[in-house]
């Protein structure tokens, strides 16, 4: 994937991601209600995602079915590889210690990452 995905995007990409193929007025039913999108700006980022070659449509009838072309872990994966690249110069503890000097790191977090690095090591 070479284009990034906007926030609003993104919001898109998730309900195809939870479940697909839809229309585009599905899409919309299922997009988050706060947001409080037209039927019209969901088939606008659609159209964008599209282009973007991140989703592909079928024809059904008189309408289209969506479905995404990225998986949302290869998709994770990637923006989680740039943050780290841009702001930590690729390494992972700098991170780690940038939330835990924020307190953004609870003990529940602080546990399961201790459970994870000790399976990484067996």
């Amino acid at each position: 994937m070479t284009e990034r995905i906007s926030d609003a995007e993104h919001a898109v990409m998730e309900v195809l991601w939870d479940k697909s193929p839809l229309t585009a007025q599905e899409v919309a039913e299922r997009v988050p209600a706060e947001r409080g999108w037209s039927a019209n700006t969901v088939k606008t980022l659609l159209g964008r995602l599209l282009a973007k070659d991140v989703i592909a449509h079928q024809e059904e009838g008189r309408r289209y079915l969506y479905r995404p072309l990225v998986e949302r872990g290869d998709y994770v994966a990637g923006e989680s590889r740039k943050l780290m690249d841009r702001l930590f110069g690729g390494r992972l503890t700098p991170l780690v210690a940038h939330l835990a000097e924020r307190d953004a790191i609870t003990d529940q977090d602080i546990a399961e990452i201790e459970a994870l690095l000790k399976d990484l090591k067996s």
